[in-house]
């Protein structure tokens, strides 16, 4: 993966995590074959890699994303679901 390519794409993106999501998941369509959204949309140069290809179409604005922030009701449901209520037995001799 070119260094140069990967910096760029982190000043559009903002963050490396958010980065890797959206390059391997580009890289999968890429792999995938069959035409449509597995054919590179910018202009390839023969020894690019696949991860390149995917980093200059984030780089050009070909290809996109959304960051959806957490919603607090939705955490909310999360946490009351995962509590369960314990039940104690007493031992009598």
């Amino acid at each position: 993966m070119n260094v140069e390519l990967t910096r760029k794409a982190l000043e559009k993106v903002g963050n490396p995590h958010i980065l890797v999501n959206i390059i391997s998941r580009r890289v999968r369509q890429l792999n995938s074959g069959g035409g449509g959204i597995s054919r590179p949309l910018v202009e390839v140069d023969p020894t690019m890699g696949i991860a390149d290809i995917a980093l200059m179409e984030l780089i050009h604005e070909k290809i996109g994303f959304q960051i959806e922030e957490d919603t607090p009701a939705v955490e909310e449901k999360a946490s009351e679901g995962s509590k369960r209520k314990r039940r104690t037995r007493s031992l009598t001799s």
